[in-house]
């Protein structure tokens, strides 16, 4: 009987042994796969957020060693909102879930699109974007008229992407559309080649080819080949509290106008811009640039502004032709006026040396009015309007702001405001009257425009 019992007894402390290991088995699977709790308590005690996202204009890239992009400059908002620190980890696009599940960041934020496949691993926060997917072909490449005519045409794309995975649809559909698939291949990259004539065809999601075709003029966005899609956050599946967190910042984004700034800043460019203009841009610029390049550089850095933006303020301002008069009779490459032109010391505006030290003093001289504006952006902003429609003028827009509620230090209230200044119901009310107020906000948005192409040439 007792050794009965003695064997009873072991083979129940085998039993629960073996019981322990299946659990222990299961936490760790559940942990390394599944949801990790307290993300957002281990990013509070850390300090640090972690991103996971690729190397890309569009995503993350790094100019004159600062980094920059659409979501990074999004993450960046968000670790403010947390009071941490942001970290940047960069794995090939094929590994950024695979990186969040195994724990290596704490969230996706990639310019990635909300499929069913993906919802099957990961989750999603609410959308901050609609986008749609659109071939992109080269300006001497005729583009297909319908989903239809893409029959017997090869299409490069990245694998295990939204492109790849409606190509697939549109194959298994009975349209014979080939496809070839690139690994961790971005898509700019891709939009490149077509604009080499390396390829053919390739698909990018709409504000990505946006925004390469400022820099890649000869590209062309063609029909579009699937619904409008939503592009949103990942985290891993069960990742509840980060989820809501990165929901409740996506609303304060909105509510703040901060999500708006942002989408403007790299997606937002003149109505009226097109192909043509980019392409005489590019051409000026390689023509012209080389021959002020010294003098704008040396002159920039004085004052602290980047010489890139001075360059498209030169280029804005008169296509980098010294003699150019305006109707106002301002003149020179910097159109500076008569009266700024003695306030800052200079007799010749049609001296090319004169004109650029004149016009980046009085940038400067702008620049240095707004000083109750702590972010330095825009501040750069206002100051860019100043230069253009006067420095009373932008006063009158920001009191306008104040008064219906706006926040008068945002460059967003301007661009709702300096409009109204040709109203006679708004302007009679102004301490400097009338202006043309809409032209300052075209004038950022073009200056914007052209510093971003800019910042993408090779100056070596």
């Amino acid at each position: 009987m007792k050794l009965f019992f003695q064997k009873q007894f072991i083979f129940l402390s085998l039993l629960i042994l073996c019981g322990y290991f299946v659990y222990l088995s299961y936490l760790l699977h559940h942990r390394e796969l599944g949801p990790t709790p307290g993300t957002l308590e281990r990013i509070q005690q850390s300090g640090v957020l972690r991103l996971i996202t690729t190397r890309s204009l569009n995503n993350f890239y790094l100019y004159k060693g600062e980094p920059a992009g659409f979501e990074y400059e999004m993450a960046k908002e968000f670790a403010r909102f947390l009071h941490v620190d942001l970290d940047v980890v960069t794995p090939g696009w094929n590994n950024l879930l695979t990186y969040l599940n195994l724990g290596k960041g704490d969230f996706v934020g990639a310019s990635m699109s909300v499929t069913r496949k993906r919802v099957e691993n990961v989750a999603f926060s609410i959308p901050y974007m609609e986008v749609q997917q659109q071939v992109i072909h080269h300006s001497l490449v005729f583009g297909p008229k319908d989903v239809e005519d893409l029959a017997f045409r090869t299409v490069h794309v990245r694998r295990d992407t939204s492109y790849h995975y409606r190509l697939e649809e549109i194959k298994a559909s009975g349209i014979d559309v080939r496809y070839i698939l690139h690994d961790n291949v971005p898509t700019e990259d891709l939009i490149a080649m077509v604009h080499d004539r390396e390829i053919k065809f390739t698909i990018a999601d709409s504000n990505i080819a946006r925004l390469n075709q400022r820099h890649m003029p000869d590209i062309r966005v063609g029909i579009p080949i699937q619904r409008k899609e939503s592009i949103a956050w990942a985290v891993r599946k069960h990742d509840s509290e980060m989820l809501q967190e990165i929901n409740r910042f996506f609303l304060y984004a909105r509510q703040t106008g901060k999500l708006k700034e942002i989408v403007n800043k790299y997606y937002g460019q003149p109505k009226e811009f097109n192909v043509s203009e980019i392409k005489t841009f590019h051409k000026r610029i390689q023509k012209h640039l080389p021959e002020y390049r010294d003098i704008i550089e040396s002159q920039s850095e004085k004052h602290g502004f980047d010489w890139r933006l001075v360059a498209a303020v030169v280029y804005q301002e008169s296509r980098f032709d010294p003699a150019a008069k305006s109707m106002t009779h301002v003149e020179g490459l910097m159109q500076v006026t008569q009266a700024a032109a003695s306030d800052m010391g200079i007799k010749d505006r049609l001296d090319p040396v004169q004109s650029i030290r004149a016009g980046i003093k009085y940038l400067n001289q702008m620049y240095e009015r707004f000083e109750e504006i702590e972010d330095k952006y825009q501040r750069l902003l206002f100051a860019l309007a100043s230069y253009n429609v006067g420095w009373g003028h932008v006063l009158d827009a920001m009191a306008i702001a104040e008064d219906k509620g706006l926040d008068p230090r945002m460059w967003d209230s301007l661009k709702q405001t300096l409009p109204l200044l040709s109203k006679p119901e708004i302007y009679k009310k102004t301490k400097h009257g009338y202006a043309r107020g809409w032209e300052p906000v075209r004038y950022v948005e073009r200056i914007l425009a052209w510093y971003d192409i800019l910042k993408q040439m090779d100056f070596s």
